[in-house]
């Protein structure tokens, strides 16, 4: 295609390579003319500014496309350099500026990055694409790149550029499929989208898939954000958790969504920010001996009641709660009080807004372009096309950079048995079996084994959580022993059994004995976190102390802390959502604070709390109740099969066997004397912790008793002995030492 050709192809906005017409050119039969070109239809004039000169520039074409030459001779005799100028604008209200010129720099991003990215390995790929600082040839600015190969031409586009996909058009990087523009003196705060051209001649307006920040929603714009400005403060942290397996550590954890915990009261409306929570949140939290907070998503999302879990900006933190610094400064802050961040992550699925990644380039990028592969029936929202190397690339280094730029401990992965299944949620018909004709989505699986082995490989210390609530084999196994690599799983099996137990009428528990007893079958099957979220206590689901039976308040709250103390002592790390533990009422409502005002009305919402730190006392002073959390050795049952009094017994063990707790729990609202407890030792036994303490608003339950024990049988036990057992209350007894 001849120069004019070109010329007209740049001006229709088609260009895939506008190098090939803007910043300079030689041109002639020996390269003695050099052609400097720009466009610049807004401009009134334009004059090329080259070491002294201020030289105009010629209008060869109406909408605004400008040119000069310089023939060697003139460059010589003037000392020009024609690859070091700027251009003078003046523009029709006589505002003049001076801008140095996008399209005089060569490629940037290296032929190795596009190779990895290309291969699928590229996993510090947020350090190049999206909106980057830069400095080339001395020049600051912001070097722009996208990934969009089906596009048939793209443009940065924002306020500095009156939002005209014309003006900024940039230059592919071949079949990488990436696009690059470095632009001169645009910087942080800057809003800008990319405006891409389909091969169709549709125009999409798109946000930045790598963005660091974005607008506040409704608005959709990305904005241009540097993320080194923040300095941390928490090496010791960092430096201690290398050397600390979680496996066999206490782990207890707070859930919390952050637009809900605590509002301002003046402001109801208002989300407190970063800042803000870590001031008033982490303090509620070390006081009540949770071990990490668990955050829902706080990515960029444009529905509030998707709770996170539809992301538009999966780089972005979500603009709801201040900038990137705050929440740098809330983790940081965590870390300063030995308190772990977790998120969760969402790499099953992504929403169909137009300004997301949903048909990017006019094409199935992101996603399957088969809606019985690409659609997610259930959720109304689009699935990863994770046998793409590009797009398991881009999810891959998204788990690393919230490990790396936020200093983030664990990643809670979100719905991973919808990743799983190639039939999820679908009907006979409505779903493409995999090259073996089976369900189960190979790509997924090798995806999920991928990620697991590149964070563990880069970050040991990293808690992978799987929410997972099949029995597909070897969650928590390594990918070497034909599991999905990670480090946890939840126990959904354990949750809905124990709350179908719990909503029974005592009177009828002991027809539902197994409830209780059945989880031990396979608790030592993956690696376990018990789980009591945010999904238990929403959608008519009630919350939790108002599923819990009982005759007056003091049965609910005693069925409550039962519950809790069953949650405690059984095999597995612990997660509770935020509300729960003060016993609210009410379903949890993301548009309001938790109520926290409870605390004035009725003392057993205070004395919940007090009931959450003497449980996670007794939780971290003990490590027989997490040393051995995955090992069958560290539980003995003492009875099971007490089904006529709801009652079950057992003991947990530490490494070091003598050092072992033994946990009654009783289901009814019967007090019992005399009850023959099955011990795993001779040794005297004192109770160090009851459920039902006076303290905690229950009976006068009280610790400090010494219970002798006897060398005689009992039910799975070696020795016994005879106790007093309170009602709808568990006891803890200790061997004196």
């Amino acid at each position: 295609m001849d120069m004019n050709g070109q010329i007209d192809r740049l001006l229709r906005a088609e260009h895939y390579d506008p190098f090939q017409v803007l910043g300079v050119h030689f041109t002639g039969t020996k390269q003695q003319t050099a052609v400097i070109r720009c466009f610049q239809p807004h401009a009134g004039g334009v004059s090329l500014v080259v070491d002294k000169y201020d030289l105009p520039m010629n209008r060869i074409r109406d909408v605004g496309l400008f040119e000069i030459e310089l023939d060697r001779k003139q460059i010589a005799d003037k000392h020009l350099d024609p690859y070091n100028y700027q251009f003078r604008i003046s523009y029709h209200d006589d505002v003049e500026q001076i801008i140095n010129d996008p399209y005089r720099f060569m490629p940037i991003l290296g032929d190795q990055d596009k190779y990895l990215f290309s291969f699928g390995t590229n996993y510090e790929l947020y350090n190049h694409m999206g909106a980057q600082p830069g400095m080339y040839s001395q020049i600051t600015g912001t070097i722009f790149r996208v990934w969009a190969p089906s596009a048939s031409r793209v443009s940065v586009v924002g306020d500095f550029n009156g939002w005209d996909g014309r003006v900024h058009s940039m230059r592919s990087l071949g079949g990488s499929g990436i696009w690059e523009l470095f632009l001169p003196g645009i910087g942080e705060n800057e809003i800008y989208k990319f405006e891409i051209r389909t091969q169709r001649g549709d125009i999409l307006l798109k946000s930045d898939p790598f963005q660091f920040f974005g607008e506040h929603r409704p608005k959709t714009a990305s904005k241009i954000h540097y993320l080194d400005h923040y300095q941390w403060q928490d090496k010791k942290w960092q430096e201690a958790k290398q050397d600390q397996a979680p496996y066999d550590r206490p782990m207890t954890i707070y859930e919390v969504h952050p637009g809900s915990w605590q509002r301002d009261p003046s402001q109801p409306d208002r989300f407190l920010t970063f800042r803000e929570l870590a001031d008033k949140l982490i303090p509620y939290v070390k006081k009540l001996g949770f071990t990490h907070i668990e955050l829902m998503p706080v990515m960029e999302h444009p529905l509030d009641e998707s709770w996170g879990y539809q992301v538009t900006g999966p780089f972005s933190i979500t603009s709801r709660y201040g900038v990137p610094e705050d929440f740098m400064y809330f983790v940081d802050c965590c870390h300063q009080e030995n308190i772990g961040v977790i998120l969760d992550w969402v790499p099953a699925h992504f929403p169909k807004d137009a300004h997301s990644l949903a048909k990017f380039d006019g094409t199935a990028l992101y996603e399957h372009e088969d809606p019985r592969q690409g659609s997610h029936p259930e959720w109304g929202t689009l699935i990863y096309n994770y046998g793409r190397k590009e797009v398991s690339n881009f999810l891959i280094a998204n788990a690393l950079f919230w490990l790396d730029k936020y200093h983030i401990d664990g990643l809670r992965v979100d719905a991973v048995a919808s990743m799983l299944y190639l039939d999820y949620s679908r009907q006979e018909g409505e779903w493409v079996a995999n090259a073996y004709g089976g369900r189960e989505n190979l790509e997924a699986i090798e995806f999920l084994r991928h990620l697991n082995s590149v964070v563990y490989e880069r970050y040991p210390s990293t808690l992978m959580i799987a929410e997972e609530s099949t029995s597909f084999y070897g969650v928590s196994k390594p990918a070497d022993m034909g599991g999905l690599g990670f480090g946890f799983k939840w126990n959904m099996g354990w949750m809905n059994d124990i709350l179908d137990y719990f909503a029974k009428d005592p009177l009828y528990r002991k027809f539902h004995h197994n409830d209780l007893t059945f989880s031990i079958m396979y608790a030592f099957s993956e690696n376990f976190i018990l789980p009591l979220s945010h999904d238990e206590v929403v959608h008519g689901k009630k919350s939790l102390i108002n599923k819990m039976p009982g005759e007056d308040l003091g049965q609910k709250f005693a069925n409550l802390r039962l519950l809790f103390l069953s949650m405690w002592m059984h095999p597995g790390k612990k997660l509770l959502f935020m509300g729960s533990e003060f016993g609210q009422w009410k379903e949890w409502d993301c548009k309001q604070s938790l109520d926290f005002h409870l605390f004035n009305n009725n003392a057993m919402h205070g004395d919940m709390l007090q009931f959450f730190e003497r449980l996670n006392t007794l939780y971290k002073n003990n490590p027989s109740l997490w040393e051995q959390d995955f090992n069958p050795d560290g539980f003995q049952w003492m009875d099971l099969d007490d089904r006529e009094n709801s009652i079950i017994s057992y003991a947990r063990f530490a490494k070091n066997r003598s050092d072992h707790l033994v946990c009654l729990l009783n289901f009814t609202p019967q007090t019992f004397f005399n009850y023959k407890i099955g011990l795993p030792t001779g040794s005297n036994y004192e109770q160090i912790f009851c459920s039902d303490g006076s303290r905690f608003c229950g009976s006068n339950c009280t610790d400090k008793i010494i219970y002798k024990s006897r060398n005689e049988p009992y039910a799975q036990a070696q020795h016994h002995a005879l106790i007093e057992v309170p009602p709808l209350a568990g006891i803890v007894l200790k061997p004196c030492s």
